[in-house]
C-alpha cells in the first residue's frame, strides 16, 4: 500500500488516541475506587449485622430491666398496703400474717434491686457496644461516601477525555486515506497499529530489527507502508529512524 510520509505519521497521532480511548475506557468502567467501595460494602454488611445483635441485646436487657422495676414497684405497692393494713388490725393471728408478709416483701425487693443493679450494669456495658458498633459503622459509610464521590468524578473525568479523543479521532481519521486508515484498524485489532521506528527500533514492541529487515526498509520508497517484521505494526520513517 502506498500513502504519503505526511499520513503515514498522522498514523502515531491516531495510535495515541487509540490509547487514550484504551486507558480512559478502563478509567470509567473500573475505576480505581471500585474495588474498596465494594470491600466496604460488604464490610458494612457485616457490621450492620453485628449492630443488629448489640442492639437486639441491649433491647433484651432494657425489656428484662423495666419488667424488675415493675416488680419493685408491685412489691412497694404490696408492702404499703400491709403497712397500712396492720396498722388497723386487731386479730393478733392476722397481724403476725401480715408482719410476716412485710418481711418477705423485703426481702424480695432486696432480691429484686440487687438484680436491677446487675441489669443497670449490663445495659451500661450494652449501651457501651452499641455505640462503638455505630461508631464503626460510621466511619466505613463515610469512607464509603468519599470514595463513592471520588469514582463518580473518576467516571466522569474519564468519560470526558474518552469523549474528546474519539472527536479528535475521528477529525484526523477524516483527513487520511480510506484505505491506509482500513490498513491501520486491521492491524491494532491485533496488537500494535502503529509505531515510530526510532534509531532502528520499532517503539510499539521495542524490538531492535535486524540488518536484514533494515536493509529492506531502506530499499523502500517513502510512500509505501512497511510493517514491522516483529509485531506487525506500521512503521513509521522518520529522520530519527537510524536508516
Amino acid at each position: 500500500m502506498n500513502a504519503s510520509p505526511a499520513d503515514q505519521l498522522r498514523l502515531l497521532d491516531i495510535a495515541d488516541l487509540d490509547a487514550r480511548l484504551r486507558q480512559a475506557d478502563n478509567a470509567r468502567k473500573n475505576p480505581a475506587q471500585a474495588a474498596r467501595v465494594q470491600e466496604l460494602l460488604a464490610q458494612r454488611q457485616e457490621q450492620s449485622q453485628e449492630l443488629a445483635m448489640r442492639l437486639g441485646a441491649r433491647d433484651d436487657v432494657q425489656i428484662e430491666l423495666a419488667r424488675v422495676e415493675s416488680d419493685v414497684a408491685m412489691v412497694d405497692a404490696r408492702a404499703e398496703r400491709d403497712a397500712q393494713r396492720l396498722q388497723t388490725v386487731t386479730n393478733p393471728k392476722d397481724a403476725q400474717g401480715l408482719e410476716h408478709e412485710i418481711a418477705s416483701l423485703a426481702k424480695r425487693k432486696s432480691d429484686l434491686e440487687d438484680a436491677q443493679l446487675t441489669l443497670m450494669e449490663k445495659l451500661e456495658q450494652a449501651e457501651a457496644e452499641v455505640a462503638a458498633q455505630e461508631a464503626l459503622v460510621a466511619v466505613t459509610n463515610e469512607e464509603g461516601a468519599r470514595l463513592s464521590a471520588e469514582g463518580k468524578a473518576a467516571v466522569a473525568d474519564a468519560t470526558a477525555r474518552f469523549e474528546a479523543a474519539t472527536r479528535d479521532r475521528a477529525a484526523i481519521s477524516a483527513e487520511l486515506p480510506a484505505d491506509l486508515l482500513t490498513m491501520y484498524d486491521a492491524v491494532a485489532a491485533r496488537g500494535v497499529g502503529a509505531a515510530l521506528l526510532r534509531r532502528q527500533t520499532c517503539e510499539g514492541c521495542r524490538m531492535v530489527l535486524s540488518g536484514t529487515d533494515l536493509q529492506a526498509i531502506r530499499q523502500t520508497a517513502d510512500d509505501v507502508v512497511v510493517t514491522c517484521p516483529e509485531c506487525g505494526g506500521i512503521l513509521v520513517r522518520t529522520e530519527e529512524s537510524g536508516l
